[in-house]
């Protein structure tokens, strides 16, 4: 089993750190977050002083960041994991940023004789807390295939999708499907609601056919329950859908159906939501509609399977 360096324990990264704990790997942690420190130095992780110690300390370091700013800063910045890396280690950046950021980082530490691979991931918190995440990764097959034993016990799947960059452009391509679906999911349910038709039945009367989805099965049954509390805040994927908009300007790509859920999203935010799930994307059309969106209580029901 290997050393591994895990720098950031977030909503995520406390899981996914929990999953290798448990899976044999030996682990030295940072983050700000003194609770979550205590949490996993409890659960057997060894506790470093700084990202540079960390990299000091392993040859594999994972991070699992907030955005572009904070993964320039702990690998790059002071007392950084560029200052402590051996050459020849690797690090794993598991955070959802922008491409260009992936490639720039990549190229600083490549100077330094460090790897890098970006492995951003989807499933949100409770893919995250059994070990089913999917991950998006970016680097060369070697590397790939050297880390992919470690990405088996955070993941279900881990798909190699070109070089350093593609596995963030492929976690913006995920994240426009996920907010897009939902927001599709939203209309349709508050349309069904205002109808006078229960959604539950719709949605089950759905699901098997071509409007059926992940997104449908894991939302619309929350969405019915009122249960908003956070597998992947708004404001996470309010910065997702940032970055999917400036990649895609950059490149000369229109998004306009990702532009829209951004400002639906927004207003959202505006209206002190961004902290709930992305499910609660319904709560902007249940305002225009005047409409809440709940199961309905039936006489009788018709489902087979």
């Amino acid at each position: 089993m290997s050393k591994i360096g895990f720098i950031g324990l977030g909503i995520m990264g406390k899981p996914m750190s929990k999953n290798l704990l448990k899976a044999g790997h030996q682990l030295v942690i940072f983050d700000i977050n003194e609770a979550a420190v205590a949490e996993l130095k409890q659960a057997g992780a060894e506790v470093g002083i700084s990202p540079k110690d960390v990299a000091s300390k392993t040859n594999i370091i994972i991070t699992m960041l907030p955005n572009s700013p904070q993964v320039k800063a702990v690998v790059l910045g002071k007392d950084g994991v560029i200052e402590g890396a051996q050459k020849g280690s690797i690090v794993v950046d598991m955070s959802s940023i922008a491409p260009l950021v992936s490639r720039e980082v990549s190229e600083a530490l490549a100077q330094k004789g460090i790897r890098m691979l970006d492995a951003p991931v989807s499933g949100g918190e409770p893919k995250a807390i059994d070990g089913s995440l999917s991950i998006m990764v970016g680097g060369t097959q070697a590397d790939f295939d050297e880390i992919l034993p470690i990405f088996k016990a955070m993941g279900s799947s881990a798909v190699l999708t070109g070089d350093i960059g593609a596995g963030n452009v492929t976690k913006l391509a995920n994240q426009i499907i996920v907010a897009v679906n939902i927001a599709a999911v939203s209309e349709a349910l508050v349309m069904a609601t205002k109808a006078g038709v229960d959604p539950e039945l719709v949605y089950q009367a759905i699901r098997g056919g071509l409007a059926g989805s992940t997104v449908l099965d894991a939302k619309a049954p929350l969405m019915m329950g009122r249960k908003f509390n956070p597998g992947f805040r708004i404001n996470l994927h309010i910065k997702d859908l940032g970055n999917v908009l400036e990649t895609s300007h950059g490149i000369g790509v229109p998004l306009p159906l990702s532009a829209a859920v951004m400002e639906i999203m927004q207003a959202l935010k505006v209206d002190g939501m961004g902290d709930l799930d992305h499910g609660a994307i319904v709560r902007f059309y249940e305002k225009l509609a005047h409409v809440e969106v709940k199961r309905q209580e039936t006489k009788s029901t018709s489902v087979i399977g």
